[in-house]
């Protein structure tokens, strides 16, 4: 399988335990760093309410939804006990102070998801 990374702009773009926004072909993704320079991408969609993730607070490897407080783990995409949702990931990486999403292999995963 062929990848598509795409460079979506510096590490030191986003703050520490914070986020940003970056709008692809895949749609509008919310990229989170954490405050040990971790890395991940997902839509920007709660799946509670549909609120952006972007907005909300990051502690950790999980996002708390600013709408409601729906909590998800940054790894998964999951939504954290007792709450229920899943969020779509991307593939991440980080190369010379870069940050660069596979946008193929999400495809592929969701394919798969839907198999």
């Amino acid at each position: 399988m062929s990848s598509n990374w795409i460079d979506i702009g510096g590490l030191a773009d986003i703050p520490a335990a914070g986020a940003r926004v970056a709008h692809t072909p895949a749609g509008r993704l919310a990229v989170f760093r954490t405050v040990d320079d971790k890395v991940y991408a997902m839509d920007d969609k709660c799946p509670h309410r549909g609120g952006p993730l972007s907005q909300g607070m990051v502690y950790g490897h999980k996002v708390s939804c600013a709408m409601h407080g729906l909590n998800i783990d940054l790894a998964t995409g999951e939504a954290v006990a007792p709450d229920e949702g899943c969020v779509r990931r991307f593939p991440v990486k980080v190369e010379g102070g870069r940050i660069l999403l596979d946008l193929s292999a999400a495809s592929a995963e969701l394919d798969k998801g839907a198999a």
